[in-house]
Formats: C-alpha cells, sequence, structure tokens
C-alpha cells in the first residue's frame, strides 16, 4: 500500500515513528511543510519558512495543496491520511480528481474550537472517507458535529517504547522530590499545590515567554519561586531523561485532545496525575497507573502528590502498571497496525 501521511502543521509525536513501523511492509510519505527530517518526510513548500500557527496558515493551504497535486499527479497514494484541519483541506483540494479516499484526525478538535474553524471541521469531516478520533471524548464531539458514526474510528497517539522506557539516563538533580508538569496549560494549579508539599520541587516544561513570566510570577506571589524552575520549550529528543529526572509527572490541561505527555511519562515508568480530561480518560487508569483529577484543584492535586511521594511502594507499583499498560496498549506497533486495519478497510 502506498500511504501518504499529510501534516502541513508540525508534525505530532509519534507522527515520524508510526511511519517507520508502516513502512516496514508499505511505502509511506509524509509531506509537510515543517522542517522535519527523515527518510520517509518530503517537504512541501508553502508560505515563510516559519512555523506558523494553523490559523496563520490558513492563507498559504492553496499553495501547500498545489504542491500536494503535483507530487500525487505523478505518485498517486493508495490512501490519505491528513493531520488537522487545515491538511484536511489540503489533503481534499489536492487530491481532486484522484478517486484516492482521505482519512483525516483532527488533534486538537475539541468544544472551545472557534465556529469558522468548526464549520471547516464538520465539512472535511462529513468529506472524508473515515475520521480518526484519537480518544471516546472525541468520538461523541465528532457525532454531535454530525460526523456518521460508521466512518469513525477511534486509534489513540502512540508512544515510542524505545526511546520513552523505564532503563536509560536521566538529567541531574538535587535531593528534593522532584515534580515535572509538561506544557504551561494548567501548571499554575501546579504552583498552587506547591504551598502544601514544601519538601517538594516543582520542574516546568514548555510554554512561551508571556506564559513563562505568568508562572514566575505566580510563584513569587506564593512565595515558592525558590523551589520552581521554568524551563521554557524543551526539545522532544531530551524529554525521556527529563522525565525519568522525575518522581511524579503532572499534566493538567483542561482540554486533552492527545494526551502524549501522560503516555511518555508511564512509558518511562514515572507515575502520572492528570487531568481528568479528553484523552486521559482513556490512557490514565485512576489509581493503577496514575491519578485523575478534575482540572484547576490545587487542594486535590496536593492530596494525590503527598500520597505518591510518602508512599514509595505505591509510587513503585504504579510506574510498573503504567509502563506495562503503554507498552501493551499503545506502542507505536500497535497503534500503526490499528491504522492501517482502517485504512485497508477504507480501501475496500
Amino acid at each position: 500500500m502506498d500511504i501518504a501521511i499529510v501534516s502541513a502543521h508540525e508534525l505530532t509525536p509519534d507522527t515520524p515513528a508510526i511511519a517507520r513501523e508502516l513502512a516496514r511492509g508499505h511505502r509511506v510519505t509524509v509531506y509537510t511543510r515543517s522542517k522535519a527530517k527523515g527518510t520517509s518526510v518530503e517537504h512541501v513548500p508553502a508560505g515563510p519558512d516559519m512555523e506558523l500557527s494553523e490559523s496563520d496558515l490558513l492563507p498559504y493551504i492553496s499553495d501547500f495543496s498545489a504542491g500536494l497535486r503535483r507530487r500525487w499527479a505523478k505518485n498517486r497514494p493508495d490512501i490519505i491520511h491528513a493531520h488537522s484541519w487545515t491538511s484536511g483541506l489540503a489533503a481534499i483540494a489536492g487530491s481532486e480528481g484522484l478517486g484516492v479516499p482521505v482519512t483525516q484526525t483532527f488533534h486538537a478538535h475539541d468544544t472551545e474550537t472557534p465556529a469558522p474553524v468548526r464549520r471547516l471541521e464538520c465539512a472535511i469531516g462529513r468529506r472524508a472517507r473515515a475520521v480518526i478520533a484519537t480518544c471516546a471524548d472525541e468520538e461523541s464531539e465528532l457525532i454531535r458535529m454530525g460526523v456518521p458514526r460508521r466512518n469513525i474510528s477511534v486509534v489513540p497517539h502512540g508512544v515510542d517504547i524505545e526511546r520513552f522506557r523505564r532503563q536509560g539516563p536521566a538529567f541531574p538533580r538535587g535531593e528534593r522530590p522532584r515534580l515535572l508538569h509538561v506544557g504551561h496549560i494548567g501548571a499554575a494549579s501546579a504552583v498552587d499545590a506547591l504551598l502544601t508539599v514544601p519538601e517538594a520541587e516543582l520542574v516546568i516544561a514548555g510554554g512561551d515567554d508571556l506564559s513563562i513570566e505568568r508562572l514566575r510570577v505566580r510563584a513569587k506571589d506564593r512565595g515558592v519561586a525558590d523551589r520552581v524552575e521554568l524551563l521554557g520549550m524543551v526539545p522532544h529528543t531530551a524529554m525521556p531523561k527529563l522525565m525519568r529526572s522525575a518522581d511524579l509527572v503532572l499534566t493538567l490541561p483542561p482540554a486533552v485532545p492527545t494526551g502524549t505527555a501522560a503516555l511518555e511519562a508511564m512509558a518511562c515508568g514515572i507515575p502520572v496525575i492528570a487531568s481528568a480530561a479528553g484523552a486521559h480518560l482513556d490512557s490514565v487508569v485512576d489509581g493503577v497507573t496514575g491519578f485523575l483529577i478534575r482540572p484547576d484543584r490545587p487542594a486535590e492535586l496536593s492530596v494525590r502528590i503527598r500520597q505518591l511521594l510518602g508512599d514509595p511502594t505505591l509510587r513503585t507499583a504504579i510506574g510498573y502498571a503504567a509502563a506495562d499498560r503503554a507498552r501493551s496498549r499503545y506502542s507505536v506497533e500497535r497503534i500503526s497496525m490499528e491504522l492501517l486495519r482502517v485504512y485497508e478497510k477504507t480501501c475496500a
């Protein structure tokens, strides 16, 4: 099978690994305007040579789709898998008249999507031959959008278990118990929870200059600035070492379309405390592979932190269970097989 993966925006963390896995038995090409590297990646220029948000990318989608059309006219794929709504627009336009089925994954779709984008997503969802939801929560939302249930398949994000694993190097750390919050969204709750966990330090990975400054001010106002380290953007290649340096990984955004951070921490055998939303509801088994808490509940969060830091046996047991679940359910090998079944069904 000749598989075309379209990602006009930045590639999701698991895309290169899944492409490599699919390429073991099929021809796979990842079409992107980003500067991602790899043997199966083909750069399609469109717009300025810089990372753009999806809304800023919209004026250049016609250029991107034209580039796809030229390539597919010479080498027609058997199936197209578009990642994000901008990629869906480009894939549908680029494949016009070729008779190639398009499958669609939205990734960042949620109920707070702006109305114009939501209308485009509805149109793309109805036009695509198959729509791949990343969790049960998204499947329900797609049905409310009007996407036929029979066209929806649930295939979660995967995790590269060769890179994210229990054994491996870790970044150096001090004597304090280390909490790691991945991403700046939801990190304010972690800063507030630190008030009642006086022995711990908090490391926050992610965020732009503005969000980092807000968290810095919040930590100072709460009197915990000396125990909060703000790293800003961390290369994805460094995340396994960073996660293995932590006692607990926190990921607390109110909307969770992918849940990648939780999966990666689980694969590293680090207990996770995650917001009870979106993909986390599928991946984190509450009390077994981590804990789920309501977003913006620092008191509830501090209770779980103290429980895990105070019980090394529980922490170890949850870490092993988390790693086992990540390997057995979310490995890129398994996710690739599930995607391949969707592709085959769509092409039939």
